[in-house]
């Protein structure tokens, strides 16, 4: 089954959440039947974290319960994304295998009594997550319920125990070949580090101080290849057994080591959860961030949003609750960007355990409450939306993103603690979602031929063969924005010498960099532009390139700040400082009309959302949301699916769904 063969199975676009039966009685069973209903729900993901149940002892099962439900859910028209429950093995594995049980880097061994207990190295784990997938396939393979697997449930634990130090050394061995070449890609002729053995190396654990950061860097690479291959051994396990298609769901940016490029390519569909991370028109941002880094890393194929919290905006160390209408909001700017439906976590809120208190479709208040009547709401909008079922979403703009940059920047002993790469990527995602511009992530090692402006904020690492097509974006008409810290290293993290960045990418800026001047925290400066920032200043020497800003305080005043170099038929620009928001904002779209691309939906004010999804044949929909609390008059009328109904304005908050041919 492909992933059009999902929408199909469902007869539309997917909308539920992930549903535990085993927490509740028969009485509330049925009451769950009749409110799926109401709120047009046909796609429940179950067994998440159901392997104590299901395998209440080592090799004996206990399907008879599943059975119970998944014939339920089938018979009540809701279809079942079936998980395998690995992300949280049972107490007797734990009893059993306590060499299975995650060590941190202090060596600390964790015990059980939480989620995500486990190494993903230990052999016993794998051997017993393994088993349990092909005993689901086995069983569950062409159950007429099933729509979609569900492997495991949020990779991110990693592990510095003795069994990652033995799979870490066969990695090693695997990508340097020789222990010279592993000495020279670490520069073990720093403090007496050379190594003579294989058996001398250990993950980089808690030490003295720094951490050797070629260390650091190739065991971030090898615990994400463990993940896809841990995945891989349960994905094909259920291959071989069922033909629906499977896949495993991806969190928010930082909170998994995982190469998001390489995980896309091994899924039959992207399935991310996302949960905003500050509330109004931030949450509204950041869901546009994380439903564009899902298509992404799918390469533009359907994906799925597989969780979101149905009343939860996550605030430092509060979680608060959504505005009246930001569930609708929320759900739709996913739809808009290409998310082919939106499930929530989860079903029914739980009366016991540790996320009693993460909001549910069905809150503790039960049915008869905001939440519950915001849920049907945004049922009855999805429900609406069926016709959309594998259009796509086409982006004139991308932010480069790059996992060995991130790893890279998550190094000891950098000259700044401010360096960031997932906060520059949102950041520069949210500069083009204010000027209304959708945006992809892409990796700079592919073709960027497609984009007419690339924004590269956080390429610390930068490989050869990415600089080099970045140059030769730039050469074929391309614009690009490069910013401050950037082709500093090369892949194995040394320095680039000579000044930065890399050779082939300063042919495009037209600038060499001599010198980091990172700035005081709290620090801020002004530019002769009249443009502030903070955080970073580099000294920099303009070589073809023309000084757009410079620098006025110390000794770099009268240096070049930002520089624009044509090069070939396109333009390299460079921004070595942090520019406050607002100037940040407005470079961006200098640089938008620079590269001759406007507004996805010109006319609109700002904060009104538009996003277009198009079908092969041509059709298309434009999703309007409204974030506003004034209404906003249309451009000209037009037919709404949300309300089968011509329409001439949104409402304060409100949405639009405007299908044209």
């Amino acid at each position: 089954m492909t992933p059009d063969q999902l929408t199909g199975r469902l007869r539309g676009l997917a909308f539920g959440g992930d549903y535990n039966p085993e927490q509740w009685d028969e009485a509330v069973w049925k009451e769950d039947d009749a409110l799926m209903r109401r709120a047009r729900v046909n796609l429940a993901t179950v067994g998440v974290f159901s392997w104590a149940l299901l395998e209440p002892e080592e090799g004996r099962y206990d399907f008879a319960w599943l059975d119970a439900h998944l014939d339920r859910l089938h018979a009540n028209g809701v279809a079942v994304d079936l998980a395998t429950p690995t992300a949280s093995p049972p107490p007797w594995f734990s009893l059993a295998h306590p060499d299975g049980l995650p060590v941190g880097p202090d060596g600390v061994r964790l015990t059980h009594g939480s989620r995500d207990t486990y190494c993903l190295a230990a052999p016993a784990y794998r051997e017993a997550a393994r088993r349990i997938a092909e005993a689901l396939a086995g069983r569950y393979g062409d159950h007429p319920a099933v729509a979609l697997w569900h492997v495991h449930n949020e990779y991110a634990t990693l592990c510095w125990c003795d069994h990652a130090a033995t799979a870490f050394r066969a990695w090693l061995r695997a990508r340097h070949g020789s222990l010279d070449a592993l000495n020279e890609a670490w520069g073990t002729a720093f403090w007496s580090q050379r190594y003579g053995g294989w058996e001398e190396i250990l993950p980089p654990r808690a030490t003295q101080w720094h951490r050797n950061p070629g260390q650091a860097l190739d065991f971030r690479r090898f615990w994400s290849d463990e993940v896809l291959h841990a995945y891989r051994e349960q994905r094909d396990a259920i291959r071989a057994r069922s033909d629906r298609p499977v896949t495993t769901n991806f969190m928010l940016p930082a909170y998994q080591n995982v190469d998001l490029w390489a995980f896309g390519r091994e899924v039959d569909l992207v399935t991310v959860d996302h949960y905003p991370v500050a509330p109004g028109l931030e949450a509204a941002a950041d869901s546009a961030f994380g439903a564009d880094r899902a298509r992404s890393f799918g390469g533009g194929r359907p994906w799925l949003l597989m969780e979101q919290g149905t009343n939860t905006v996550y605030d430092g160390d509060r979680v608060l609750g959504k505005e009246p209408g930001e569930i609708l909001r929320h759900t739709l700017g996913h739809i808009a960007r290409g998310s082919e439906g939106a499930l929530f976590f989860q079903w029914r809120q739980s009366r016991a355990g540790a996320e009693q208190w993460h909001s549910a479709m069905v809150p503790h208040a039960g049915a008869d409450s905001r939440v519950f009547r915001e849920v049907e709401q945004a049922g009855e909008a999805v429900a609406r939306l069926g016709e959309l079922a594998g259009s796509t979403v086409t982006a004139r703009a991308a932010v480069l993103h790059d996992a060995d940059a991130w790893w890279a920047l998550e190094a000891d002993g950098l000259p700044s603690s401010e360096l960031d790469a997932h906060g520059a990527l949102r950041r520069a995602h949210r500069a083009l979602w204010d000027c209304g511009v959708t945006a992809d992530l892409a990796s700079p090692e592919r073709d960027l031929a497609g984009y007419g402006l690339v924004l590269a904020p956080a390429l610390f690492l930068l490989s050869d063969t990415a600089a080099a097509r970045l140059r030769d974006y730039v050469e074929s008409g391309g614009t690009l924005l490069v910013q401050h810290a950037s082709g500093c290293v090369d892949e194995r993290l040394h320095a680039r010498l000579g000044g930065y960045p890399a050779v082939p990418l300063r042919e495009a800026l037209g600038i060499r960099v001599e010198e980091h001047r990172p700035l005081r925290e709290g620090e801020r400066i002004l530019l002769s532009d009249g443009t502030a920032a903070a955080s970073w200043s580099e000294s920099l020497r303009a070589e073809g390139a023309q000084t757009v800003s410079t620098y006025t305080h110390g000794m770099l005043a009268g240096r070049p700040a930002l520089t624009r170099h044509r090069f070939g038929s396109g333009e390299g620009w460079y921004l070595s400082t942090r520019l406050d928001d607002a100037d940040y904002t407005a470079l961006i779209r200098r640089l938008l009309g620079s590269a001759g691309l406007g507004p996805d939906a010109p006319g609109l004010p700002a904060h009104v959302e538009a996003v277009t999804r198009q079908a092969p044949d041509g059709r298309r929909w434009q999703f309007l949301l409204n974030h506003r609390p004034d209404p906003v008059a249309l451009p000209s009328p037009a037919h709404d699916l949300l309300t089968a109904a011509t329409v001439s304005e949104l409402a304060p908050g409100g949405c639009a769904v405007l299908r044209s041919s």
